[in-house]
């Protein structure tokens, strides 16, 4: 399935403005922004009805681009990823991050972030060069839509832009792992 560039144009004029999208990722559906737009996180946390003090997750589309977020990439970082390549999306929680939204960071200064192979997310990213904001799709602590029909039409009303590529795709998606490494490289699975 291939997105239809008019969408991809329209999702990266709304996040170049400042807005929120809603748009499909490599686990579920997402809310995003410019990860480095402070107005644009608070206002996703604001959407979501969840406190600011609950860091978010961004979408890089490479690997090499970490560095550019955060102090020192981990060495266990490079051999997770590498070992997790063809496997289901992984969410590593970095420590110390830089050059984001300082409301999009936890409050020990960590930031999770998942490098995406999905097409549309990999492309906003790419093209947007920065990275997005990717949380759920729901009322903090409501289920996630893991589908586009399962949207509450009052998230959707809520956003600058819905995209339209995998509106129609009904596969349920299963959300990344999780695992967080610290400032001594020690691993916590969060989510398996």
């Amino acid at each position: 399935m291939r997105y239809k560039r008019e969408d991809l144009q329209q999702a990266l004029k709304v996040l170049r403005e400042g807005g929120v999208i809603i748009y499909p990722t490599d686990t579920v559906w997402g809310i995003g922004c410019d990860a480095t737009n402070a107005a644009a996180v608070a206002r996703v946390y604001e959407i979501k009805r969840r406190v600011d003090t609950k860091a978010m997750l961004v979408l890089l589309d490479g690997a090499g681009k970490l560095q550019g977020y955060m102090e020192k990439v981990p060495e266990t970082a490079w051999m997770l990823l590498e070992a997790s390549e063809d496997q289901r999306p992984m969410t590593i929680i970095y420590p110390r991050a830089k050059n984001l939204a300082s409301n999009l960071l936890a409050e020990d200064g960590s930031v999770g972030i998942r490098i995406t192979q999905e097409l549309f997310s990999k492309a906003l990213c790419e093209q947007l060069r920065c990275p997005i904001v990717s949380t759920s799709v729901n009322i903090s602590g409501e289920p996630a839509a893991k589908i586009y029909d399962e949207i509450a039409p009052e998230l959707l009303r809520a956003v600058d832009y819905v995209c339209y590529y995998r509106r129609e795709d009904k596969s349920m998606a299963k959300p990344s792992s999780i695992i967080k490494i610290d400032e001594k490289e020690r691993i916590t699975i969060i989510r398996v």
